[in-house]
């Protein structure tokens, strides 16, 4: 298994969108058509810098998936950056995809100068925790929705 992980290009919509697709049903959500559209189309505008993506593949194969948001913190000079979204095939999980694609988000935002990076989960997904506590330091905070 050779494992690529590159940024996101425009021939990779079809296969994206089905990753995207897929980790949105895993926590029981989906959206509109046209924010896979707006969404895909952030990510590629060299214009909209805070929103990007990662894509990881095997044999051209997309894979996995990591959106990641550069944004202003009030407690600091340098932004944040908010991993959004990560997403493995589960039929490659454990292979080290996850970690792969963390780890491009913390070089993109060590390179941008933003080496604060956080996420989110739910607390019963366990097997993405178990990658989580190896690689971040969990928070205390709880998250409210309004």
């Amino acid at each position: 298994m050779s494992l690529l992980v590159r940024p996101l290009l425009e021939a990779d919509k079809p296969q994206w969108a089905k990753l995207w697709y897929d980790y949105l049903a895993f926590y029981e959500t989906s959206v509109e058509d046209a924010i896979y559209d707006l969404t895909f189309a952030r990510n590629l505008d060299p214009k909209h810098k805070s929103q990007n993506c990662f894509v990881s593949e095997i044999d051209g194969q997309l894979c996995g998936l990591v959106h990641y948001i550069y944004h202003p913190h009030n407690w600091k000079a340098e932004d944040v950056v908010y991993l959004q979204d990560l997403y493995a095939d589960p039929s490659i999980r454990g292979k080290g995809v996850g970690r792969a694609l963390i780890e491009a988000v913390y070089a993109a935002a060590d390179k941008n100068g933003t080496p604060s990076v956080y996420w989110l989960t739910q607390d019963f997904n366990l097997q993405a925790r178990h990658l989580y506590d190896r690689i971040g330091q969990l928070s205390p905070f709880i998250r409210y929705n309004r």
